[in-house]
């Protein structure tokens, strides 16, 4: 099933709206036939291509996927039927699908007698590729994850407004490898005004990535016609709207958001309620004075304080790395309003 996560995590980015499933066949003696992942949309499913990556030792063998095998027919037929056609003895399977269109699949695999097994490794599956596909399915709105970066004492520029570069290249490139996996980032025109970020995803070469996000420029201010942003190296959209709950309205074909706008965006997003993941690089420096990384989150005492729990902690270079996720105490509710720079 890690084989699966893995192969999962490698299309993330490129498969909306489809989910970025993972497959993996194994022979009859359990040694590794194939592996597979969900193609762009109209390509095919990660069963199917991890099938004719198998080819014949797919009969008698068995198949581990991150996301229950789809039951029915959209741009490309049923997986649950290619592993019946292919002859497999045994499916595993991390999490049913949450699409009432799609799901059944595993009804239908021990329809034909063959051994369905459910819930393998399916926390990380749940916290890994698929987070964001089943953020949009459960709650009918894109994931957000709020990226900064930030000092020890919480500034994310000097006092003369300077911020290259707070953290140090191997986070820089840390970013840059998460950018190529999204579907869109988030800033607002004020970011666009001062900072000029092209926010597209580079390789360390630094030549454009492969996979590019859709650029999102939130704000109702003007901004310059020579911005980097509005050049052809990806997509972007402008969104004239403070909103949040609009922004992610015009956002519903773009499940994997990441907002990188300056302290007032993010404070926008957070009073809103409309965060659910937090990435915070924080550099080992202090700088006494300067912008803080965020501003006017909509709390006004300590009873209110948005709570996060620690999901991660890594270490990036001289950085640390925290990923946080709406926390339980005032509940989760009181994070995100669900229950459940260059």
């Amino acid at each position: 099933m890690r084989s699966a996560i893995e192969a999962s995590e490698s299309v993330r980015g490129t498969t909306s709206p489809n989910p970025p499933v993972g497959a993996v066949i194994l022979d009859a003696d359990g040694n590794t036939a194939g592996v597979g992942a969900t193609l762009p949309p109209g390509g095919a499913h990660a069963e199917v291509s991890a099938l004719a990556a198998a080819g014949e030792r797919a009969r008698g063998g068995t198949a581990v996927v991150t996301l229950e095998p789809c039951n029915h027919t959209g741009r490309t037929p049923p997986c649950a039927e290619a592993l019946i056609d292919a002859g497999v003895a045994a499916v595993y399977f991390a999490l049913a699908d949450p699409n009432p269109l799609a799901r059944g699949g595993a009804e239908t695999l021990e329809a034909a007698g063959i051994a369905v097994q459910r819930g393998l490794l399916a926390d990380e599956v749940a916290a890994g590729p698929l987070r964001a596909w089943l953020h949009r399915q459960r709650h009918g709105r894109p994931h957000v994850t709020w990226k900064f970066a930030a000092s020890l004492d919480g500034r994310s520029a000097a006092a003369d407004g300077t911020s290259r570069w707070i953290t140090g290249p191997l986070a820089r490139a840390r970013v840059h490898a998460e950018r190529a996996k999204l579907d869109a980032i988030i800033v607002g025109t004020g970011t666009v005004r001062y900072d000029d970020p092209w926010l597209t995803a580079r390789l360390p070469d630094g030549s454009l990535a492969p996979n590019q996000p859709v650029r999102v420029i939130v704000g109702i201010g003007e901004i310059p016609a020579t911005a980097r942003v509005l050049d052809d190296a990806a997509p972007t959209l402008r969104l004239r709207t403070r909103d949040p709950g609009e922004v992610l309205d015009a956002l519903s074909d773009y499940p994997d958001v990441l907002l990188e706008g300056g302290p007032t965006l993010a404070g926008a997003f957070l009073a809103a309620r409309r965060v659910d993941r937090i990435q915070a690089y924080i550099a080992p420096v202090l700088l006494g004075q300067g912008a803080a990384a965020l501003r006017d989150a909509g709390v006004g005492n300590i009873e209110q304080a948005l709570r996060f729990e620690r999901e991660s902690v890594e270490t990036v270079g001289p950085d640390i790395l925290l990923g946080l996720v709406p926390g339980h105490s005032g509940d989760r509710g009181s994070a995100n309003g669900t229950t459940d720079k260059d």
